[in-house]
């Protein structure tokens, strides 16, 4: 069985540049095991930086958990995610770029 759920949660990811953490508070779809994270484009610095460095810490429920991120490219997947993100939102029907963080054992 499927499972999902959507979530604020902080993401935080090694600067490409600075080599400094960078935090910041993003809406997560947990689907499958997993946590994604979505945006129009890959511009932001938070996705670069997940790119660039795939370790990154994601903070939710008062608990932190470390994860390693990898790009989605699977067009179907991508599609699911952003109806799990914006349950019948308009938006939800708009291209949208992934990561996918799979989570390190606690």
């Amino acid at each position: 069985m499927e499972m999902s759920q959507v979530f604020r949660a902080v993401l935080s990811t090694k600067g490409r540049k600075t080599g400094r953490i960078h935090s910041v508070m993003l809406r997560a779809v947990k689907y499958n095991e997993k946590i994604y994270f979505s945006r129009h484009r890959p511009d932001g610095d938070w996705f670069k930086n997940a790119m660039a460095n795939p370790d990154v810490i994601i903070e939710y429920d008062n608990s932190r958990y470390t994860g390693k991120a990898k790009i989605v490219d699977d067009e179907k997947l991508e599609q699911k995610i952003s109806q799990l993100k914006y349950p019948g939102e308009k938006r939800a029907e708009e291209k949208r770029v992934a990561i996918e963080i799979t989570l390190y054992e606690q």
